[in-house]
């Protein structure tokens, strides 16, 4: 081996045994040698981060008896942002068992969003920094702080007070440039904190209409009275006073009727949010606040294209005024509303002001006899100059009603005992057709009817006459109480006589007829 390459070897040797030596020395080292320095360093990060620029300096600490974290309490807000100036307040004071509340200056007669506008203050209360962007800032500009968009000025019930400037949002897009008065650092906070100091006016206004009762606390809608300009007359539902009483049954209708322009049963499904929608109604928007009558002029509301009326059994009576419907660029079609009486005029969508729309075929039920069968004491049928007439009593008056059953009564037909079960059937059949259109305002045809029916029902004592005349080779019009109401299909007034056929016999009556 040469000379140079053993002194390479050598080399090498001594420097491994030195690394070695470092490696030793480097593991002999106390674990936490440098571990002060990283500690202090994290918390000087996370104090920057987690900065608190809202606080009442005379109050907050630590309580020495409990150890809990005291907070002042906000007394007022006051934020001017681009398009208002908001005045919040406390509504109630905090106590033991409760927070302060808030609401906004000058509008106690006015139903206000409380939960949001207390947000105002809540918010600002210990508002915590995400980051500290700079301090001594001395280009504010870049920051959207020379002439900030939002101005909060927060004073506490010590008399401490405190003044938070917002700017422009962070290039991310997630938090926000804030600066206090207290220096010119420049500071982030999370959006979510800042949002509702933006806000308008208009945001903090209650949106609802009309509040909607608890459920136990529900009225009843007597009557609704619906006024239009592009129809002649009024729609008119009423409530029907049966529904009330323990000793009448249910038919197969709604507990309100139609009463005007016609008299005639409602749908459930189709008439709930007409009759009672009035409760809980909501707005897309507010138009006005506090509304002079050039507000209620130019809203069209001083001579409502709509008015509806609902008169409740609790003795109170609301108006409702619906101006005509129009296109909005943000809400699609809507129509102005207001609480006659009230100083809110809001911008309400045409699919929930049904009443701007609705006619009376919308709701009506196309059923054309709604009585419980065993409410029915007397029922006559007529067709090609003969009658039968079928007479029904109850056995025992003192029976629970909802429980009473075909062996129940006594039937008899033309004066003749007859099978109970068997005129149930017939009844099934008779009410188990729903007319096909409306016939509102139809003339009558001349001459005799294919078919009538006549009968009394037990609460009332009412006699109803029931008359279906041919109207088309497809079509017949029924007529009640003398007024054409509906177009039903002539097949089911033909199955209809056919049945009567089978009255004398056991054959069973037909159940179709399409």
């Amino acid at each position: 081996m040469s000379n140079g390459v053993k002194g390479i070897i050598g080399l090498s040797l001594v420097l491994a045994i030195m690394g070695g030596g470092y490696a030793a020395l480097r593991l002999t080292e106390p674990e936490d040698a440098n571990d002060g320095d990283t500690t202090e360093t994290t918390e000087a990060a996370t104090e920057q981060q987690n900065r608190i620029i809202i606080y009442d300096s005379q109050v907050t600490g630590t309580d020495p008896e409990t150890g809990e974290s005291l907070e002042g309490v906000i007394k007022t807000v006051d934020i001017k942002n681009q398009t208002d100036e908001l005045h919040v307040v406390q509504k109630t004071p905090k106590t033991e068992d409760s927070a302060a509340t808030y609401t906004l200056d000058g509008y106690q007669d006015v139903v206000m969003r409380d939960t949001v506008i207390g947000t105002l203050a809540n918010n600002a209360n210990g508002l915590t920094t995400e980051s500290v962007v700079e301090e001594n800032c001395q280009n504010l500009e870049k920051f959207g702080l020379a002439d900030p968009l939002v101005t909060v000025d927060v004073t506490y019930e010590t008399g401490t007070e405190c003044i938070m400037y917002i700017g422009n949002q962070t290039p991310g897009g997630d938090a926000t440039y804030v600066m206090t008065d207290a220096d010119n650092t420049v500071y982030t906070v999370r959006n979510s904190a800042l949002a509702n100091y933006s806000m308008t006016l208009n945001d903090f206004v209650e949106k609802t209409v009309l509040q909607k009762p608890d459920d136990e606390d529900m009225p009843i809608v007597n009557k609704l009275t619906i006024q239009r300009e592009d129809i002649d007359y009024d729609i008119v539902i009423e409530y029907d006073k049966k529904s009330d009483d323990e000793n009448y049954t249910g038919g197969t209708s709604a507990s309100h009727i139609l009463t005007s322009p016609t008299e005639a049963y409602i749908s459930v499904e189709r008439s709930t949010d007409i009759t009672t929608g009035m409760f809980g109604l909501s707005a897309e928007d507010v138009f006005s606040v506090f509304c002079k009558e050039s507000d209620i002029a130019e809203a069209g509301l001083k001579e409502p294209f709509c008015k509806v009326e609902m008169e409740c059994n609790d003795g109170n009576t609301y108006d409702l005024l619906l101006s005509e419907p129009f296109t909005d660029t943000q809400y699609g079609k809507c129509c102005y509303g207001m609480l006659e009486g009230g100083n809110v005029i809001f911008i309400i969508s045409a699919d929930k002001a049904k009443w701007v729309s609705v006619l009376p075929v919308d709701i009506a039920s196309k059923i054309f006899i709604g009585d419980y069968v065993w409410n029915v004491t007397e029922l006559s049928f007529t067709a090609g100059g003969s009658t039968r007439t079928f007479d029904i009593k109850q056995k025992e008056e003192s029976k629970d009603k909802e429980s009473l059953a075909a062996e129940d009564f006594n039937v008899t037909l033309d004066g003749k005992e007859y099978d109970s079960e068997r005129y149930r059937r017939f009844y099934s059949f008779l009410i188990g057709a729903d007319a096909e259109e409306f016939a509102l305002g139809e003339a009558i045809p001349e001459g005799e009817p294919m078919a009538a029916i006549d009968y009394t029902e037990k609460y009332e004592g009412r006699t109803r006459k029931i008359e279906f005349y041919e109207y088309s080779a497809m079509k017949a019009l029924v007529v009640i109480d003398g007024e054409s109401k509906f177009f039903i299909s002539k097949s089911y007034v033909e199955t209809l006589i056919r049945n009567a056929g089978l009255f004398d016999s056991e054959e069973d009556f037909v159940k179709t007829w399409k």
